[in-house]
């Protein structure tokens, strides 16, 4: 097989672009989310809609005035005559038509976004060290952005990561925190060359706790049968006991 051949990309968005997408696990897509923009979004356009919807409802009463323009809020052909001689109402009605659309479809995105968890600590750790150069606030490190971009990854409340681990028994916790170095690959193509960066596989580190999970359950499911089958009568209670410690481990 021959050698994998290591690319390196120009500081900047290749760079940072190639070591989101390098991680097999798919959780160093981090993104800022823009929380505050997107409020200041949803207020300009709610506060246009209440402008249209007033300026809609100065209209109606106008028309109650008498039967004649009375009718035509009652029939769509008579509107669209009545609007032919002022279109300024179908200006309106087509304005209130696309910023209702535009602030509906901002508000589920909105929700959308909202159900998507930040990154944990760790893999935000090592984005931030890889988008520093090294560690955030040391002597010698700056950002892969410059700019205002520099700013981006500064508030980890307003991030949001595309792919999240999925959520992590205890025991996973403890491997990925002290052991994850024994589950360490390669940097692929594009991955991050900061000294202090490595890549510990999610995949490698769930195989490794589901089969020492079923290897230490059966070790204490036959440890209570040997119990069970060693003990007098008289020592039953120790091993009522020992089986009482066995559910409490499983748990």
């Amino acid at each position: 097989m021959s050698p994998r051949i290591q690319r390196f990309y120009v500081d900047g968005f290749p760079s940072l672009a190639a070591f989101m997408a390098s991680d097999r696990d798919k959780t160093a897509a981090i993104f800022k989310r823009f929380d505050r923009l997107a409020a200041r979004n949803l207020l300009a356009l709610q506060s246009e809609l209440a402008e249209l919807e007033s300026r809609l409802d100065h209209y109606d009463q106008e028309d109650q005035m008498s039967r004649e323009t009375t009718q035509s809020l009652r029939n769509w052909q008579d509107y669209k005559a009545r609007a032919a001689e002022e279109p300024e109402r179908m200006e309106l009605m087509a304005r209130v038509k696309k910023t209702l659309k535009e602030y509906r479809e901002a508000l589920i995105f909105e929700s959308t976004l909202a159900d998507i968890p930040p990154p944990d600590r760790k893999t935000l750790k090592a984005f931030r060290f890889n988008f520093f150069h090294g560690r955030p606030g040391q002597e010698g490190t700056f950002p892969i952005l410059g700019g205002q971009s520099s700013n981006l990854y500064d508030d980890p409340d307003d991030l949001v990561a595309l792919q999240v681990a999925e959520d992590s028994d205890r025991l996973t916790m403890f491997v990925k925190d002290n052991f994850g170095f024994l589950f360490q690959e390669e940097a692929p193509s594009g991955g991050s060359n900061v000294s202090g960066v490595g890549y510990a596989s999610g995949r490698k580190i769930a195989s490794f706790v589901a089969y020492f999970s079923t290897v230490l359950a059966a070790l204490l499911l036959f440890g209570a049968i040997l119990v069970l089958y060693k003990v007098n009568s008289d020592d039953n209670y120790k091993a009522w006991a020992y089986l009482a410690l066995h559910a409490a481990v499983r748990r």
